[in-house]
């Protein structure tokens, strides 16, 4: 029973650090365009960049979210093959 928790566990860690890597390069892939100082800034504009801010920003903490669930997975792990060894 305990290897088969250590085999799951493992597995899990593995899907959520993957999962903190594809979140954390889908909240870099796109960039927010420069503004020149010669232009003129409108309501659409402001909107546009704070939605590009608040969507970085979202995806940033599920990704930090799933690397805190990849951590804990492993951290589960060494406990639970701690355990089978005693």
């Amino acid at each position: 029973m305990p290897y088969v928790l250590v085999i799951m566990l493992d597995f899990l860690a593995i899907l959520a650090a993957l999962a903190a890597s594809w979140l954390w390069y889908l909240a870099g892939r796109r960039p927010i365009r420069r503004i020149s100082r010669f232009e003129e800034l409108n309501a659409a504009d402001m909107n546009r960049m704070v939605t590009a801010f608040n969507r970085s920003s979202i995806l940033n903490r599920r990704a930090a979210l799933a690397s805190a669930a990849s951590a804990a997975c492993v951290a589960l792990r060494f406990v639970a093959s701690l355990m089978a060894d005693l």
